[in-house]
């Protein structure tokens, strides 16, 4: 059997997305899915979400996935659309619209008046990225309720830059925005995986988790177990070869890595050309046989060494974990100075997705 392999958990993700109900009784969840679902196999992780009250997706190919899979519920293009062509197709495959530029706006006034669309306002509260000013959001509702192509206006939708920061100024502001700008008869959603467990009061209509979903922490002071996850995603190799080195052995490109004794290195199925960080730094752990070991020498395409002074009796062929159950992908990506999104995201597709 080909390694590495990503084991993907579907009975981990269904717990979570109940994790998140738990957190938020009285909103609807729009699941984050873009990205392929967050590099975990966008189909397969669509069939568990589908108890979800609508996806999100940041492009229209994502979305075009979904629907051509069977998924016949909301799905939301968080990016909108940019042309008339991905205009036409949104209509026709009755995708929602979220709408957060001026261009746009005169897009739907260009289209069909037989292509009914229904769309969420993006308003900018203050991470200055997409979104509509607060001082023009009444007049672009009013263009979007009567342009002929537009269904239905069905809400007001923000982000929250900086919600993984306890008690980071910035949220309280972007929430008075928010809070401060009234249309009647529109639903609100503005709460992230951060927000979603720390910010109660982001909470209003919908919430969008999508990191969380995945069992995975936002937050950089703690693991997804710590606020009740559990990781979909067990990213798994094998060593393939075992040398006993002298001191003094020089170990990888550069040789930027000298053994300081006599002792074992281990070779394992992994590298930058399967998503693993070639920066991740000497002291990264991976587990052998369950117990923890340190990454030594360079990340290479498709090979990553390692210290096994502490694991005498590995042999060619036993188990390693590079991160999963039994060991946080958030401690990876500490060690390689990044972010869980990072990591999962780029597991390439040469690592078979397989559903436990």
């Amino acid at each position: 059997m080909n390694f590495p392999q990503a084991i993907i958990d579907l009975s981990a993700l269904r717990h979570n997305l109940q994790r998140v109900r738990e957190l938020v009784p009285r909103s609807r969840v729009m699941a984050v899915v873009k990205a392929d679902g967050y590099g975990h196999g966008l189909k397969r992780i669509a069939q568990v979400l589908a108890e979800a009250h609508a996806f999100a997706v940041a492009r229209l190919g994502e979305a075009l996935v979904l629907r051509q899979a069977g998924y016949r519920g909301d799905i939301v293009l968080l990016e909108g659309i940019a042309d008339k062509e991905e205009l036409q197709l949104a209509a026709a495959y009755h995708l929602t619209l979220v709408v957060h530029e001026a261009t746009q706006l005169d897009l739907l006034w260009q289209a069909p008046v037989n292509a009914p669309l229904s769309v969420w306002l993006k308003v900018d509260t203050g991470m200055h990225r997409l979104g509509f000013p607060p001082e023009r959001v009444a007049e672009a509702v009013t263009s979007l309720r009567r342009c002929p192509a537009v269904a239905a206006v069905v809400g007001l939708m923000s982000h929250l830059a900086n919600a993984d920061q306890a008690e980071d100024s910035l949220t309280a502001i972007q929430l008075e925005t928010f809070e401060r700008i009234t249309v009647p008869g529109l639903w609100r959603s503005m709460a992230n995986s951060a927000a979603v467990i720390a910010c109660p009061q982001a909470h209003f209509d919908w919430v969008r988790p999508g990191l969380m979903l995945y069992g995975v922490s936002p937050f950089a002071h703690c693991t997804g177990a710590a606020v009740g996850l559990k990781p979909v995603m067990t990213l798994k190799t094998r060593l393939i070869a075992i040398h006993h080195l002298h001191p003094g052995d020089s170990i990888g490109y550069g040789a930027t890595w000298v053994c300081p004794e006599a002792m074992a290195v281990g070779v394992a199925a992994i590298g930058y050309g399967d998503g693993y960080p070639r920066h991740a730094a000497p002291g990264t752990p991976l587990l052998v046989n369950g117990r923890p070991v340190p990454l030594v020498g360079r990340v290479s395409m498709d090979m990553v060494t390692l210290d096994l002074r502490s694991q005498p009796e590995a042999k060619v062929g036993d188990p390693v974990i590079v991160w999963g159950a039994g060991l946080p992908v958030e401690e990876i990506a500490c060690h390689a100075a990044t972010i869980p999104y990072e990591l999962l995201c780029q597991v390439t597709a040469r690592v078979p997705r397989i559903r436990e």
